[in-house]
């Protein structure tokens, strides 16, 4: 939910608790005022016949009938109460109502049932007569229930309107000051994307609230030691690599000078043996061919291992020529499988641009997508396009295999990511994508500059 919305809706909640409780409040007191109303009429009128009474014992006034209610008719000012006088003989009764009921209802009827459920409307008060120890009668003042409930609901309808319009103002001002006080979240979200995508150069400006200052400091700090992080880490690749590299080199010459030679040394006394041995001794001869037969081999997989460890071609005839000898390598080698993969190699653009460790980078990335190739793609072919401007160079190699989801979904092997850590190391892009209608589309970018 929109964190506006979401202390909207909670402003909104207290505020209804709020409106119930002060409505609540409101209604008792009306319930309140009206029995006290009725309280000081009982009270009031009840002197006033006190007083009639002391009038006709001094003789004064005896031509009125008691109880007098002229006095009282011409001094309230409260609509809604009837008065009842029951003399003590219960001989005569009189009463007198004002107003008891309002012209027309305009309050809900389910409003009436509650007030009446919650108050007892219509309140009575029962006052007794008495004047110098005698009784006269009991007089009974009752406030109209229907009275008391209209001034109810207009002091509810009153408040409402007060409470609506009040809401809405604080509703008004509370989204208007939480969205610009917001307004630096939106930046954060983008900061993020910014970091998620690799962009650690990007910076969050300064706030004027200090808890943003600070989230923003922490981000750029954040953003600040993984620039460094990543620099480091960078460093540390491409120096991982030249290493790996001249490691590889100098066993390879170490290979090709020492064991190599040695190896051809042997196999060139065992081919003097078995010349030799034909004449003076022939029981040699099978074992000197033997002998050859081994050396042989070893030699075979020395030259194999000196093409995997560093091929010479790179150093001597180029990179263009590398390229070439490594297809034509992995198409001899599947030519005598039941299951055949023809490799095709496409370069555009000139491979003298390209430098050191360019190329070393590009070979192995090569040499390492034709390996997984023949390993698990089961394709029938690849195509190796490589595509050099000024700028950047471009390396494509997709296949027909039976690739159907990216390998880094589940879980990426060794080589893949040896491969994007060469490509990252030189500040390029690599991207893995299913080739249509299935296959692996291995597409790498290089900075040449």
């Amino acid at each position: 939910m929109n964190l506006q919305f979401h202390l909207l809706s909670r402003i909104t909640v207290v505020a209804l608790i709020c409106l119930l409780i002060t409505a609540s409040y409101v209604l008792y007191l009306s319930d309140k005022a009206a029995r006290l109303a009725t309280e000081i009429t009982a009270d009031s009128l009840g002197k006033q016949f006190e007083m009639q009474l002391f009038r006709r014992q001094a003789g004064i006034g005896q031509e009125k009938p008691f109880p007098d209610f002229d006095l009282w008719k011409q001094t309230v000012n409260a609509p809604g109460v009837c008065i009842r006088f029951i003399a003590i003989d219960s001989a005569s009764v009189r009463s007198l109502c004002i107003g008891e009921k309002p012209a027309e209802i305009d309050w809900p009827n389910s409003f009436d049932i509650l007030y009446r459920w919650l108050f007892k409307a219509g309140f009575e008060k029962t006052r007794s007569i008495i004047f110098n120890g005698q009784a006269y009668g009991e007089l009974t003042v009752t406030h109209s229930a229907e009275m008391e409930i209209a001034q109810a609901w207009e002091n509810i309808c009153g408040l409402l309107g007060l409470s609506a319009v009040t809401v809405l103002a604080v509703c008004l001002l509370v989204f208007l000051s939480i969205n610009r006080a917001l307004q630096p979240a939106g930046m954060f979200v983008t900061g993020l994307e910014h970091l998620e995508q690799g962009d650690l150069a990007y910076r969050l400006p300064a706030f004027e609230l200090i808890e943003w200052q600070r989230i923003a400091k922490a981000i750029n700090q954040l953003a600040s030691s993984q620039q460094e992080l990543l620099t480091d880490r960078h460093k540390l690749t491409v120096k991982l690599i030249n290493v790996q590299e001249e490691e590889r080199r100098f066993l390879a010459r170490e290979l090709h000078d020492e064991f190599g030679q040695c190896l051809a040394a042997i196999n060139a006394v065992a081919a003097s043996i078995s010349q030799t041995a034909q004449q003076d001794c022939p029981a040699l001869v099978k074992d000197a061919e033997h002998i050859r037969r081994i050396t042989q081999h070893m030699l075979d997989n020395v030259r194999d291992l000196l093409k995997h460890l560093r091929p010479a071609e790179l150093d001597e005839l180029g990179f263009a020529v590398c390229l070439n000898s490594l297809v034509s390598g992995w198409n001899a080698r599947n030519s005598g499988n039941s299951v055949q993969c023809y490799y095709q190699l496409n370069i555009v653009g000139d491979c003298n641009l390209l430098q050191e460790p360019l190329t070393t980078s590009l070979f192995r990335i090569t040499q390492e997508c034709l390996t997984n190739i023949a390993k698990h793609s089961a394709a029938q072919n690849a195509h190796i396009n490589l595509s050099i401007m000024e700028n950047s160079v471009t390396l494509i190699i997709e296949d027909d295999g039976c690739a159907t989801e990216l390998p880094f979904i589940k879980g990426a092997g060794i080589g893949l990511l040896g491969i994007r850590e060469r490509v990252i190391a030189l500040d390029g892009q690599l991207s893995l994508t299913i080739a249509q209608p299935h296959g692996l589309k291995v597409a790498v970018s290089l900075p040449t500059l």
